[in-house]
């Protein structure tokens, strides 16, 4: 990840850039550009992104040993915010001092950080549709599409600007997955219906273009609402404003999957649900507490990415989760690894590989461009001190 831009996307930027004083600028164009160092913020989102890889992977477990319940399993995806709550405390208790009013969330950036949990609940509960009907493998490469849409939305909303390399990896993230559809036979399961297979296709691909629309929009809440003016203005902001973003919205989406639980009466099926599983009862218990854990570090370090880097960082990250999901879904669930899964997998990560070298490639030419600049400004300055 240390070739990965750290910097604020161009909606991030244009708040941020009001909030800089001019004397600040200044010495910012006098100093030499410094090398290009990674975000230790951006470094540890990825990481956490990363120790979440486990959650799609419980996932599939709970539907194979006879998990059912759809919207108890999109729960599991967004329940685990209450974690947060300490680390926020302990963040407002330290910085009590400076003013804890300073710290909490603006009130519009928390009711468009709830409004945006319901559509990722919308978004997890069509995941969770996907995932009941395909294997690990399958699932995982459809949703890698999800950077595709993530760009699209992100050019659209977000002022995200395409480079060739940029392109080339939604083009081919796009790709990839369309090879599993050439024919019926295609990474389907032997055993199961085509239009089961379809169905769940199609479910995850609709799961994918979802949840690339929320991070450009979170992205765009963070960077309209979430900026502030005067000495608090950080950029990025401190951790603890995203922390509170990740609860707002997984609060607000866990609201929403209890309603369709309370709808479609989970809470008194899942006793007979546990004692059924075919893991067990006390592993059916730590199959979900463990599922949700991970999925909360993987929201985490999305959110992280999303708001001390771009939706698109994110978007590159979760993509990253599609070879560790296909490793863990032939080693743990003995899923079929065949010929057009292993083709759709070389393309995505391709399409990763030209991502993080355009990033880099681009990087330098930024700097490069700098330091001509500065050169100019240089030598127009030593030719005026010189004139009569």
């Amino acid at each position: 990840m240390a070739t990965i831009a750290a910097s604020a996307s161009p909606a991030m930027q244009e708040i941020s850039s009001k909030a800089t004083s001019p004397a600040r600028t200044a010495a910012a164009a006098a100093a030499a550009p410094a090398r290009y160092r990674p975000s230790p913020m951006v470094i540890f989102s990825a990481c956490m992104v990363l120790l979440g890889a486990t959650g799609p992977l419980l996932l599939r477990v709970y539907f194979v040993h006879g998990g059912e319940r759809l919207f108890f399993s999109a729960a599991l995806q967004i329940s685990g915010w209450p974690l947060l709550l300490l680390p926020i405390g302990v963040s407002f208790f330290r910085g009590r001092k400076h003013g804890v009013s300073n710290l909490l969330l603006a009130p519009r950036l928390a009711g468009a950080g709830a409004l945006l949990g319901a559509l990722y609940a919308i978004s997890c509960f069509i995941y969770a549709l996907g995932s009941q009907a395909l294997p690990l493998s399958t699932s995982s490469l459809l949703q890698a599409t999800q950077l595709a849409f993530t760009a699209v939305f992100a050019f659209i909303f977000a002022g995200l600007r395409f480079t060739p390399f940029s392109a080339n990896a939604v083009v081919l993230l796009t790709i990839g997955p369309a090879v599993l559809g050439v024919g019926p036979g295609s990474g389907k399961p032997a055993g199961e219906a085509s239009k089961t297979y379809w169905t769940g296709f199609c479910e995850s691909i609709a799961a994918a273009a979802l949840a690339g629309l929320v991070l450009p929009l979170v992205e765009v809440a963070m960077a309209r609402y979430g900026r502030r003016t005067g000495p608090t203005a950080r950029v990025p902001p401190p951790y603890v404003t995203v922390m509170q973003m990740q609860a707002v919205m997984g609060a607000a989406g866990t609201a929403v999957c209890l309603l369709g639980m309370a709808i479609k009466s989970d809470f008194a099926a899942l006793p007979s649900e546990a004692a059924t599983f075919g893991l067990g009862k006390t592993n059916y218990y730590l199959v979900l507490i463990w599922d949700a854990v991970a999925w909360q570090l993987l929201n985490m370090g999305v959110m992280g990415l999303i708001t001390c880097a771009s939706s698109l960082l994110a978007g590159i990250m979760i993509a990253v989760l599609l070879p560790v999901s296909e490793v863990l879904a032939v080693i743990f669930l003995h899923e079929k690894f065949d010929g057009p899964k292993g083709i759709a997998l070389v393309l995505s990560l391709w399409g990763f590989a030209s991502y993080l070298y355009g990033e880099k490639a681009q990087k330098k030419r930024e700097a490069q461009k700098k330091e001509q600049q500065l050169a100019v400004a240089k030598k127009t300055g030593d030719l005026e001190s010189a004139a009569p």
